[in-house]
């Protein structure tokens, strides 16, 4: 069962974190220390661990919460029991992947993409309580507008109700879009809202306090635009000076924000042992279903979801490249359906990133194994 030679509670400060490693250090042999929780609020424990030479693992939380439902009492979170969950995952597998330090361009990276998705979560609640709120008092408008374009965004910070637009005319309208960057054909934009509200000639109640509303909603859905504008310029800089991200932008369909999250989610290639560990990760690779006489493999619950996301997204953009086209068609040929075939193509990629990256050459077009059944 293991012999507990170490237990002790670890505040998360530095001079803590010391006295627990130099407790560590006085065990003596080679150790392994195991963590179900990477980034954040061990941040500090994994660097210090890192930089003392200590050999680091990940454990997922998801084993580990497993793991201590199996003990007595574990339907009920406990630190105590996880740590012994999580030694015991340590000293009996073999699998588990290390962790590696990070420089501070991967923190940065790391920073910028988490970011990122935060402002597009919430880019996207707001611009959909925008359109719920103008259907409310000017149904016409928001059938005509597409308020993720940053014309219409910019047009609703000023005039969004009937009687408004109708005031304001056509040639008012549009010198108010031409001051707009960058908008092309203003004058289409504001005959299509002087449209919509010639055609609702009556105001509905709360139409003065929605509209108010609306304006908030659309000055902050442009301001969000130039934040994420902004992280995206970011993004781009540090995706081309990491040492993989010229060659991984190679691959077609890959683009700056897909690189920059496949290099945040997979982290080194050292990690994994193959390309098939790769997709085990990613969730990728078929498991097999076995209970009694039946037997069979299925698509994988687990994996990674964003890491799985990258690889399909990325598959399906490349859908207009020859070799992936090609593969896509003869998978949907052997009646596998659209999903199907795009999860098969995704996995036959990851096989050509991971030899890219492990023999250090860029994608070339018709090379003869690039997407070989």
């Amino acid at each position: 069962l293991g012999e507990v030679l170490l237990d002790q509670r670890v505040p998360n400060t530095p001079p803590d974190v010391a006295e627990f490693l130099s407790h560590l250090q006085a065990l003596g042999g080679a150790r392994t220390v195991g963590v179900d929780v990477l980034g954040g609020i061990a941040s500090l424990l994994c660097a210090m661990l890192l930089e003392a030479g200590e050999r680091l693992v990940h454990v997922p939380g998801r084993a580990v919460n497993r793991g201590r439902e199996g003990t007595t009492g574990g339907e009920n979170k406990s630190d105590p029991r996880d740590a012994r969950v999580i030694a015991d995952h340590v000293r009996t597998r073999q699998e588990l992947r290390p962790v590696e330090p990070e420089d501070a361009a991967s923190v940065e990276l790391r920073l910028l993409v988490s970011r990122r998705r935060e402002l597009v979560k919430d880019q996207t609640r707001r611009l959909a309580r925008l359109r719920e709120l103008l259907v409310s008092i000017h149904p016409g408008l928001e059938h005509r507008l597409d308020v993720t374009n940053k014309g219409d965004l910019f047009l609703l910070t000023r005039y969004v109700t009937p009687g408004e637009i109708r005031t304001a005319g056509l040639a008012r309208l549009s010198r108010f879009l031409r001051t707009c960057k960058n908008l092309r054909k203003p004058e289409a934009l504001a005959a299509r809202a002087l449209e919509a509200a010639r055609e609702q000639t009556f105001a509905l109640p709360g139409e003065r306090l929605t509209a108010q509303f609306c304006r908030e909603l659309a000055e902050d859905g442009l301001k969000a635009r130039e934040r994420l504008a902004s992280i995206d310029r970011q993004l781009e800089e540090l995706v081309r000076a990491h040492p993989n991200g010229t060659l991984i932008l190679s691959l077609p369909g890959m683009g700056v924000l897909l690189t920059a999250e496949f290099l945040v989610e997979a982290g080194s290639l050292s990690r994994f042992r193959s390309a098939d560990a790769l997709a085990a990760a990613a969730g990728l690779a078929p498991v097999l279903r076995q209970s009694g006489k039946v037997r069979y493999n299925r698509r994988p619950p687990g994996g990674n979801k964003a890491l799985k996301r990258v690889f399909y997204q990325s598959a399906f953009c490349s859908l207009s490249q020859p070799d992936s086209r090609a593969f896509y068609d003869r998978k949907r040929r052997e009646g596998k359906r659209h999903h199907q075939a795009v999860i098969a193509l995704a996995r036959r990629r990851l096989n050509v990133l991971w030899a890219m990256l492990r023999d250090r050459r860029p994608y070339e077009l018709r090379h003869p194994k690039a997407m070989a059944a």
